[in-house]
């Protein structure tokens, strides 16, 4: 059985709930790709990838997130044609996908569509919508993210595993070619599995409001949007909009920008 999730801190609950449950034993994969942020226009071909590829060196070249440039849509490519090759040589085997309700998840579920569309009656989804879980704690709660459900959860989980529809398959995989085509830079989850997009800029607002007349770091301004906006998004995409800003000279700044903490951002004076 393969099991594939889309955040990497998925991984360490899903490989702990293994150990409890040998029945959900089987190889645990990772897409590395944010498919929520960037170019999706041609996504399938191998200039759509290099478009991609191209649109993340800008984001992570010279600053804090650098090491994340091998992580790519081509590398996500590979891996699923390696899927698909194992799941053509052994027709026992099946496919599990993992997918909590948020943007990021259901983003990458669209993307491997696709892949798996011959594969009907073997590959799984366990789309955790709006579903109650128990804490550490013993209090219920409703994950938006895999990795905040402890690894016994995982095994009670096992059980909302189904078969992707042929249905689907067609209306889903029509969707994701529709969003492709628009190739608008934010996708949003606006309920269920239903993504809207917007443009490249549409956090700088909300990002705006956490920038004040006082000096302070650039990391802070990073926190504070995570922790209190409605709708976050990930740190290397927020930062590099926080950069794209100082270069339109919309904020004072001093200190080395390569780094979120090494300098510090205010409003014009």
């Amino acid at each position: 059985m393969i099991h594939l999730v889309f955040n990497e801190a998925d991984m360490k609950p899903l490989a702990a709930a293994m150990e409890l449950d040998e029945s959900l034993q089987g190889e645990l994969l990772l897409i590395q790709d944010d498919y929520a942020v960037g170019p999706v226009e041609n996504i399938y071909t191998g200039t759509g990838l290099q478009e991609r590829a191209n649109w993340w060196a800008s984001v992570l070249t010279g600053g804090d997130f650098e090491n994340k440039l091998n992580t790519q849509a081509d590398q996500d490519d590979t891996l699923m044609t390696n899927i698909q090759h194992r799941l053509r040589e052994n027709e026992e085997e099946k496919i599990w996908i993992w997918a909590a309700q948020n943007k990021h998840d259901v983003s990458g579920y669209y993307w491997i569509l696709p892949y798996l569309k011959e594969f009907q009656g073997r590959a799984f989804i366990l789309y955790l919508h709006n579903l109650p879980f128990i804490n550490e704690t013993g209090n219920i709660f409703y994950p938006t993210w895999l990795q905040q459900i402890p690894a016994k959860e995982f095994i009670k989980a096992k059980k909302l595993a189904r078969e992707i529809t042929p249905g689907e398959f067609e209306v889903d995989t029509d969707e994701w070619a529709k969003l492709c085509a628009e190739n608008k830079g934010v996708r949003l989850l606006e309920g269920a599995k239903k993504l809207v997009q917007a443009d490249y800029d549409f956090y700088d607002s909300e990002l705006k409001k956490y920038i004040t007349t006082d000096w302070q770091k650039a990391s802070k301004v990073l926190s504070h949007f995570l922790n209190k906006a409605k709708e976050p998004a990930s740190e290397p995409y927020l930062l590099w909009r926080l950069k794209t800003m100082i270069a339109m000279d919309m904020f004072d700044v001093q200190g080395n920008q390569k780094k979120a903490k090494e300098f510090e951002i205010k409003l014009k004076s």
